[in-house]
């Protein structure tokens, strides 16, 4: 990852950064945990919590790697020891979809983990850029901007959900039939994060000229890639590992960004980007306090703008379950 940002020196600044992971103890949350642990910035804090007692196990496994990244664990109910003086927040807790399950079926089980967790995070840290990994995105994002607007410290520019995974699926594919090393290659991915609100933008690629049938292909692969791995994994999970890596590479953009680069590009689902939907994914350029610029995605060719129209009103429902949800929690 140091050859691939190019940050040899940046990595040797001594700044302390602190990055508390919730879920540290699940199929993303270890994987994710053991990639910060190697390629933070020396002089960080890795704060892991989950409820699971394994957990202070986990962060003892991962000090025992030689770099100089303090890690520390937490379980129990109460994530706050993790959270006090966090700059950033990864939120990974919650169940992952096994086959047969839709990414809606996960509303009902994570819904009310990500309501309790940024109740925390509100509480106690309520500064820190917060990034959303637990799906649905769609939804769990609009929950946490709703619980924290309750609490009074709702920041729009500080609340990510986490769509990297889509980004690195796109990259990925396009190896496949571009004569290009992924160091080339650079997707748009917009919409949202589940099925059909995955909108790839292939037709940017610069040295790809894809007629109408092959851009249909290539972003219905993109926006099955999470159902194959379910599938392919048999019931025993979902995607952690790719997931891992792109919740990776996301923290290091928010990371670089705090610690003063400019022009810090990436891909989120934030509030305020599009016309036509409260939340939606597509580039921003982030800044110490987080989102500092959202940028357009256009122009999109023909078949990925009639995939943008299509998905919106899903986006939209989906948004709003969100929403209605965490009002009516809130009131209770």
């Amino acid at each position: 990852i140091t050859v691939l940002f190019g940050l040899t020196d940046f990595w040797n600044m001594e700044r302390i950064m602190k990055i508390a992971v919730l879920g540290a103890a699940g199929g993303i949350g270890q994987p994710l945990s053991l990639l910060l642990k190697m390629q933070l910035p020396a002089g960080s804090e890795l704060a892991l919590y989950d409820p699971a007692p394994m957990t202070r196990g986990v962060a003892v496994d991962l000090s025992h790697i030689p770099t100089r990244v303090k890690v520390s664990g937490y379980a129990g109910s109460d994530p706050s020891a993790a959270l006090a003086g966090a700059d950033i927040v990864l939120l990974a807790a919650g169940i992952a979809r096994k086959p047969g399950m839709e990414r809606s079926d996960l509303f009902k089980f994570n819904a009310g983990i990500i309501v309790d967790l940024v109740q925390h995070c509100a509480r106690v840290c309520p500064q820190a850029l917060v990034a959303i990994i637990t799906n649905p995105v769609n939804s769990m994002v609009p929950i946490a901007a709703e619980v924290l607007r309750k609490a009074g410290v709702y920041d729009p520019r500080r609340l990510f959900g986490l769509t990297s995974l889509d980004v690195v699926r796109a990259e990925s594919f396009a190896l496949d039939v571009e004569s290009v090393t992924n160091h080339e290659v650079t997707i748009p991915v917009v919409g949202g994060h589940s099925g059909v609100t995955i909108v790839p933008l292939f037709s940017q690629l610069s040295r790809g000229q894809y007629d109408a049938d092959e851009l249909t292909s290539l972003i219905a692969r993109v926006q099955g890639a999470g159902t194959e791995v379910v599938e392919a994994k048999a019931g025993a999970g979902s995607a952690t590992l790719a997931m891992a890596y792109a919740a990776l590479r996301f923290c290091l953009s928010l990371v670089r960004a705090k610690l003063g680069e400019a022009n810090v590009r990436e891909y989120a689902f934030v509030e305020g980007g599009h016309a036509d939907a409260k939340f939606f994914s597509q580039p921003i350029v982030l800044g110490a306090e987080g989102v500092a610029q959202v940028l357009d995605y256009q122009p999109v060719h023909p078949v990925e703008q009639a995939a943008i129209a299509r998905m919106l009103p899903v986006l939209n429902k989906e948004i709003q379950q969100g929403i209605d949800y965490a009002r009516h929690v809130l009131q209770d």
